[in-house]
């Protein structure tokens, strides 16, 4: 699923599309920490979020991801 990352700077709007949440996250983080632009957003295809609200997403899935693999290692997962 593409991700697009935006950023505003003075009066203009600037945008990238990228393969993946972590390419997205990367170039999100990349643009914040410059200084050199303003509200900076991922987007989805079905939401949009701020760096914390799609940082504390991704690492909700990754929870979710290491849970799973822990309980089909423990024989729980079927």
């Amino acid at each position: 699923m593409p991700f697009v990352v935006q950023a505003h700077t003075d009066d203009h709007s600037i945008s990238v599309t990228t393969a993946t949440a972590k390419e997205a996250f990367a170039k999100a983080l990349e643009w914040h920490v410059s200084g050199q632009f303003t509200r900076v957003c991922i987007r989805d295809d079905i939401k949009t979020y701020s760096l914390d609200a799609f940082s504390l997403a991704m690492a909700l899935l990754e929870i979710a991801k290491t849970l799973g693999a822990t309980a089909e290692l423990n024989g729980q997962g079927k």
